[in-house]
């Protein structure tokens, strides 16, 4: 028996109450374009409307979230139209701390390889064996990754009064 469209209504709007804040930030990370974001962030709640076949857990609902919205970003960024146009429009994350703005203003200059690792493992709190199997990438690699965005994120960092354990 299938479920009810109340119950798929009902699930959407959980998801989009539960990973809203995640999927614009990976967004934002990526596009930094209010428009774009917007864009990317409305596809991404269509194709979870349009799956069918229901998640095994809330961890895969997740982290199957991220992977959509990781390769919509990618879509984007790698659009004809997007390569021939600057961007004008600097938009911050609604951030209650500003030293969180300052931390994420370092992470965004980062090279984009490394902005997935830290932002899955800092943000999202994912292990390097979860984000391999997210990002379809090898485990040793993820690990050079995060140890080389740790690395630069430190350099950026120093002199700053942030504390963090690299």
């Amino acid at each position: 028996m299938g479920t009810s469209q109340f119950e798929r209504d009902t699930a959407i709007a959980l998801a989009l109450k539960t990973y809203s804040d995640m999927v614009y930030r990976i967004c934002f990370i990526y596009l930094r374009d209010r428009a774009d974001i917007d864009d990317v962030f409305q596809e991404v709640f269509l194709k979870l409307f349009q799956k069918k076949t229901p998640f095994v857990s809330k961890e895969h609902e997740k982290a199957w979230l991220i992977r959509v919205t990781i390769n919509q970003c990618k879509d984007v960024v790698k659009s004809f139209w997007r390569k021939k146009i600057d961007l004008v429009e600097n938009i911050e994350l609604p951030l209650k701390d500003s030293s969180e703005n300052e931390i994420l203003q370092v992470v965004l200059s980062l090279p984009q390889k490394y902005k997935d690792v830290i932002y899955l493992y800092y943000y999202e709190e994912y292990t390097v064996p979860q984000m391999a199997k997210i990002l379809e990438q090898n485990e040793n690699s993820l690990y050079s990754h995060l140890h080389r965005a740790k690395k630069l994120l430190k350099q950026k960092l120093e002199g700053t009064e942030y504390e963090y354990s690299y």
